[in-house]
């Protein structure tokens, strides 16, 4: 069945506020709202105040946990107290209650059993306190999947410290410091990655909202100490109650799109082979690649 994806060509704070009331949802009790905060040295990550409407406007709480990189790769968010101390140079801090969700373990570990790569996910422990998400995605490129969206956010973005290194090394360790040795192959990665957004997918069913802001259309990731600048114009924000649709929109947006960089930026994407992510995504019964584009 297809599913609805609301499309705005508009893009600012009461935008997205617009487009997540498109989706006649209200979600209940405590809501997660799940960011990418920005790696310390990255110019391209969304800033707390274009997310602050719409954060207030669920009464949510920020939350993301820690990665599985640092000293290496140039980032701090490796470690709680850098990683706290970074959310607090950002500004999340200043504006909204922010909780680190795996700062301290045990981590929570959810059975994933059609899973093609993964037999379990690990997220952080605090995420059981929510009653419901919005995952908040900035679509742009990643250095590893190919391009960064909601199916991101709610597998790597969702997953602690030990769940991120189990799914980039596509189910070999969840060690992060083995991890950057193991190198999954072009399959392995994304479908450890849809296999691990299943998991959450499946905890918060009829309880989760996307909304994706194609904007600053970079091929690296904001999780990129020193990103690319942008190779595209900004495009727009959609919303959906669907994951794999409205990364599949954004997708599309970008193809039939006539902006030169967008070769620069599906290059990336195919070379990562970062639509297998949702295809991958579809074949597990969570999401459809089919979708009516409502342009408000």
């Amino acid at each position: 069945m297809a599913a609805n994806v609301y499309f705005t060509r508009e893009i600012t704070p009461e935008a997205v506020v617009k487009l997540y009331h498109a989706l006649g949802i209200e979600l209940p009790g405590k809501v997660a709202v799940k960011v990418h905060s920005g790696e310390k040295g990255n110019q391209n990550f969304l800033r707390p105040e274009f997310w602050k409407p719409m954060v207030e406007e669920v009464q949510g709480t920020i939350v993301e946990c820690n990665t599985a990189y640092g000293d290496a790769a140039g980032g701090v968010r490796d470690h709680t107290d850098a990683h706290r101390k970074l959310l607090e140079e950002h500004g999340w801090t200043a504006y909204f209650d922010v909780d680190l969700m795996d700062a301290e373990g045990p981590d929570v570990v959810w059975p994933i059993p059609n899973g093609k790569i993964l037999r379990e996910n690990h997220v952080g422990k605090n995420i059981v306190q929510y009653d419901s998400m919005l995952v908040l995605a900035h679509f742009k490129g990643h250095p590893a999947g190919g391009y960064g969206g909601a199916l991101k956010q709610l597998a790597i973005g969702c997953a602690s410290r030990a769940g991120k290194a189990l799914i980039h090394s596509a189910g070999k360790t969840d060690d992060r410091f083995k991890t950057w040795e193991l190198h999954a192959d072009s399959e392995a990665f994304p479908e450890a990655m849809a296999d691990a957004a299943s998991s959450v997918m499946e905890h918060f069913r009829g309880k989760i909202a996307f909304i994706n802001v194609m904007k600053n259309l970079s091929v690296d990731c904001d999780c990129c100490v020193v990103a690319e600048d942008p190779c595209m114009k900004d495009i727009g924000i959609l919303s959906s109650l669907d994951p794999v649709a409205i990364d599949q929109a954004c997708i599309d947006l970008v193809l039939r799109s006539d902006d030169p960089g967008k070769e620069h930026f599906m290059e990336r994407v195919n070379s990562r082979n970062g639509i297998h992510t949702i295809e991958a995504a579809a074949a597990l019964g969570y999401g459809s690649r089919q979708y009516q584009l409502v342009e408000l």
